[in-house]
């Protein structure tokens, strides 16, 4: 019967994205859409793959990262270089099969990068993580800053601050990446959020899921019980890592060019605040929370120069409302978790 739960719980998440994605659809076949709307539909996909995947990290492994934008930059990036050498080198015409690739590359780079910082990094805890995890997410960024790509026929060259390189300049130091070709669709986010709830859940009701949890609900028993707490940590962090590069990319090729400012801290802390507002180990909060707190910026245009502050007073109302216990068993009525359970009192090590 817990199984059966669970089952019907990620189905009706499954169904109330494929809804949305059918009333979008529909709303912007009917022309009821605006066209500022109509152009927050890709980052609202890529901000709900990244809330699910971040979410992956600090509720189901129970681990703080705030260097989450990183990983998404180097999607961004690497996605927008696969895809000009596509075009460029091989003459590859189908944007289709060209974006797929170039999401999957930006998801093979940000997860060999997951495995790098990882290694590392997992050795610690709580505050000592998150702040080691930020210091990674800003060297990525600087480190893109310096880079140099350009494109030869069908020979990439590559260059550490020295934008004298033959060929067509791809990346372009603190530039960014330039002349991209947009190929990027809606369509493509929703297939990406349906792909990253089939990874994100069937890994947390696996085994190795509730080896995930195990670790984040007490350490020293999971330990005591023969769990390996850092290959399953090292497991939850590479996948978020992977699922970020993929939306990272999708991000990447929505623009005509793309720089390593857009990926600073502030947008680590955004999806953080996804998670948070959505609930701490809740998939679909996260789905729901990321889609209105993107929109919610563009609704409050009405208030001029006062719609960041507005802003701002909305999610402080918000985290009242959803930390007061009244509220909060109502909340959970709408959206229970998807099983995983608190971490249990005197549990996890900070």
């Amino acid at each position: 019967m817990k199984i059966k739960k669970n089952t019907v719980q990620n189905v009706i998440t499954y169904l109330i994205v494929i809804a949305a994605f059918v009333l979008c659809q529909w709303l912007i076949s009917s022309g009821r859409m605006t066209r500022s709307l109509k152009g927050q539909m890709i980052p609202i996909c890529v901000y709900v793959v990244m809330a699910i995947s971040l979410n992956l990290v600090v509720g189901i492994s129970g681990e703080l990262s705030l260097g989450h934008a990183g990983f998404m930059s180097i999607g961004a990036f690497s996605g927008a270089i696969a895809s000009a050498w596509l075009l460029g080198g091989f003459h590859m015409e189908n944007e289709g099969i060209r974006l797929l690739l170039s999401m999957i590359v930006g998801g093979v780079f940000a997860g060999i990068a997951g495995v790098l910082i990882g290694v590392p990094v997992l050795r610690l805890r709580g505050d000592y993580l998150a702040i080691v995890t930020l210091a990674f997410g800003e060297i990525i960024r600087n480190v893109l800053n310096c880079l140099y790509f350009s494109l030869d026929g069908s020979r990439l060259h590559v260059s550490f601050n020295n934008p004298n390189i033959p060929g067509t300049i791809l990346v372009n130091g603190p530039a960014g990446a330039t002349g991209i070709v947009k190929i990027a669709t809606f369509t493509a986010g929703f297939v990406l959020i349906l792909f990253t709830l089939l990874v994100v859940l069937n890994l947390v009701n696996s085994r190795s899921g509730r080896a995930i949890m195990a670790t984040r609900d007490n350490r020293i028993a999971a330990e005591a019980m023969g769990i390996n707490v850092t290959k399953y940590k090292m497991m939850a962090f590479v996948t978020a890592a992977v699922l970020a590069g993929m939306a990272g990319a999708l991000y990447g090729l929505n623009f005509s060019a793309v720089t390593a400012s857009k990926f600073k801290f502030d947008t680590s802390i955004l999806v953080l605040v996804f998670v948070v507002l959505g609930g701490i180990g809740n998939i679909r909060g996260s789905i729901i929370a990321a889609t209105l707190l993107t929109v919610l910026p563009e609704l409050l245009r009405a208030f001029s120069d006062y719609r960041m502050l507005v802003y701002a007073i909305v999610l402080i109302l918000v985290m009242l409302a959803t930390n007061n216990p009244s509220m909060r068993s109502l909340y959970a009525r709408f959206l229970p978790k998807d099983k995983t359970p608190a971490p249990a009192k005197g549990g996890t090590e900070t």
